[in-house]
């Protein structure tokens, strides 16, 4: 029996050749790229950061615009000027997700503040771990 008919026969068994663990295409990363800036700038607010230091609330504020700024500059269908390329956006999303892991440490924050700069460097490592370049 060949290696192609066992996979078909067998439905819990997924077939490797076609199986795909980068299904966000550059596309659905724009939508969550200008949602995540929205989300960086309004949360802060709403979740009441800033308790163990006001530079929780802003770095957020800061990171949010900044990110609606790239995906502004990224080449992919929602960005508008497209002279950052997508993998080049993706390494800037990765500077991103191991500051957010950092600052925490690096600053002192505990508390809700820690939490939510721990959860979106999650966040942005999976966004970029599942993300294909392929257009």
């Amino acid at each position: 029996m060949k290696k192609g008919k066992w996979y078909r026969k067998n439905i819990l068994t997924p077939n490797p050749e076609t199986m795909q663990l980068r299904f966000i295409n550059p596309t659905l990363h724009g939508v969550a790229d200008y949602t995540a800036g929205l989300g960086l700038i309004v949360a802060p607010f709403l979740l009441g950061i800033g308790e163990t230091s006001a530079l929780a609330l802003w770095f957020s504020v800061i990171t949010g615009i900044a990110v609606l700024g790239a995906s502004l500059l990224t080449d992919y269908k929602l960005g508008a000027l497209r002279v950052i390329p997508f993998q080049g956006h993706l390494a800037i999303d990765l500077v991103v997700a191991l500051t957010f892991m950092v600052l925490p440490f690096a600053f002192g924050l505990a508390g809700i503040d820690a939490v939510y700069y721990w959860f979106n460097a999650t966040v942005v490592f999976l966004v970029v771990s599942l993300s294909s370049i392929n257009y």
